[in-house]
């Protein structure tokens, strides 16, 4: 035997030994599965050393039996296919025997160049919940659609019937007529941890009940869409088709619905979205009861904390929800909340990113009061609001006047004219005339209103130039621009 022999035989037996590799090992991990067939994990001991620097962390880790999960739910996933129409621009038959007549009433105005109805098909997946046929999918699987076929893995076809659905939410609920389905088990999602393995089933591109597997990536995470969902990150494949799917965790609980992915392509890139089980459970629970959801409204528009805005509003540390805008007579304004404000806390709840606020009120329900920690010109406020319908007829949101210019970041500003403000939506405020240097740096432009500085409303050049002046490191900008008003951080010096 040569020495390299020698070194691999050896290596192999330290394997074995550890339990790395092993023909024996594997067959027991294999037969206490086989033996307890009510159990969807398969247990593996694993021991290290502790107490030195530099020693392996000692964990219980256990494998997830994904074929036995897959045997035992998979049936329990259906593949969606709709049929609808929705409405386009269509050309009238004497426009197309003449290529130049169209663009004629292209030039002079609609003309005979109406919308008529085009066919829209699609496909994705969904799970059944309970076994009466009540499954949920994604809203945006069934959108537009006049007739949604479901089909199950014994290859039987039902016509469903949609229940309802929430674009809000991206939950759709959809009722068949039998009995004795399979139906998945649901999880919690709050004993769901980041790096726990996840599997998911879908019908990617029409392939019924493919499974693909990874791990959860993050959670909670805001998607810069609007949503109030606390999407579950995960490195799962998932692709046009699995939307709808379920998403079980190790145990064989449906922990979410597949939903989005972030993709350049087009096609699974790595990163991948599912909305908990949570909440889709309660937008179910309401269109079964009800036919309809409701959603709670706090009235404000907020942003991210950086570094730059957290010097600049002196918190200890980068958190929260930045209030940039409030809607006028809404629960936020009606609480005494302001453009400025940092919402830290909601019912205890430590809001560490801007999105976890709206998650928050997401899962809130209309007339539902929420106290409220705010950091407020240096200080912490308790603030309660009680919330209103989403429903609910939405004001323009109340822009805070005030302006001012600081040599110091390159901005040159003046007072609104009473036409101006009319246009802007605003009682006070300063004009940037021109910006350079920082401010321009850090995206403020020409044309743009300046309406606080700091969290305070200024109303005056002079005032403006004071506030900046008493800054030190960074100072922020509640600009508006259009309808919209967003606070930029700009650094000084």
């Amino acid at each position: 035997m040569t020495r390299a022999h020698l070194k691999t035989a050896l290596l192999v037996l330290a394997l074995l030994g550890a339990g790395v590799l092993g023909g024996a090992g594997v067959e027991v991990l294999q037969g206490r599965a086989q033996a307890a067939p009510a159990a969807v994990m398969a247990p593996a001991a694993t021991t290290a050393a502790t107490g030195a620097p530099g020693a392996t962390l000692v964990t219980n880790t256990t494998l997830p039996d994904f074929p036995l999960i897959t045997q035992r739910y998979g049936p329990a996933v259906v593949n969606i296919s709709v049929s609808g129409t929705r409405k386009a621009l269509g050309i009238t038959p004497d426009v197309l025997s003449d290529p130049f007549e169209f663009f004629r009433r292209f030039q002079q105005g609609p003309g005979r160049v109406t919308p008529r109805e085009v066919p829209v098909r699609g496909m994705g997946s969904g799970f059944i919940v309970s076994a009466d046929g009540v499954i949920l999918t994604n809203a945006h699987v069934v959108k537009d659609a006049s007739e949604v076929t479901v089909r199950l893995t014994d290859r039987r076809e039902f016509r469903a019937k949609v229940l309802g659905s929430d674009p809000k939410t991206d939950i759709a609920v959809l009722k068949i007529e039998a009995k004795n389905l399979p139906a998945v088990t649901l999880g919690n999602i709050k004993d769901l941890r980041v790096g726990e393995w996840v599997l998911a089933i879908g019908s990617p591109f029409g392939f019924d009940n493919t499974v693909t597997a990874g791990v959860v990536s993050a959670k909670g995470r805001s998607l810069p869409d609007d949503s109030a969902v606390p999407f579950i990150q995960t490195d799962v494949a998932v692709n046009p088709g699995n939307s709808g799917g379920p998403l079980f965790n190790a145990r064989g609980e449906v922990v979410g619905i597949n939903s989005q992915i972030y993709s350049r392509s087009g096609g699974y890139q790595g990163v991948s979205f599912a909305i908990p089980i949570d909440v889709a459970v309660r937008v179910k629970d309401q269109i079964v009861a009800t036919g309809k959801v409701e959603h709670a409204r706090l009235g404000v528009t907020v942003q991210e904390v950086n570094q730059t805005l957290a010097d600049s509003f002196k918190l200890d540390r980068p958190e929260g929800a930045l209030v940039s805008s409030v809607e006028k007579g809404g629960p936020a304004a009606k609480a005494g909340l302001q453009p400025g404000d940092v919402i830290r806390k909601v019912n205890g709840q430590p809001i560490v990113a801007s999105g976890d606020l709206p998650a928050i009120v997401g899962q809130s329900m209309p007339g539902q009061r929420l106290q409220m920690d705010v950091w407020r010109q240096g200080h912490k406020v308790d603030v309660s609001a009680q919330l209103a319908s989403a429903g609910e007829k939405v004001a323009k949101a109340e822009s805070r006047p005030e302006a001012a210019d600081g040599g110091k970041l390159g901005l040159s500003l003046r007072p609104l004219q009473d036409s101006e403000k009319r246009q802007a939506g605003v009682n006070e405020g300063l004009l940037v005339e021109d910006a350079s240097g920082a401010a321009a740096r850090a995206g403020v432009e020409s044309g743009d209103v300046l309406l606080a500085v700091n969290g305070t409303p200024v109303k005056s050049v002079d005032q403006a130039r004071s506030l900046i002046a008493k800054s030190d490191k960074s100072v922020a900008l509640l600009i508006q621009r259009g309808d919209e008003q967003i606070f930029v951080p700009v650094r000084i010096g």
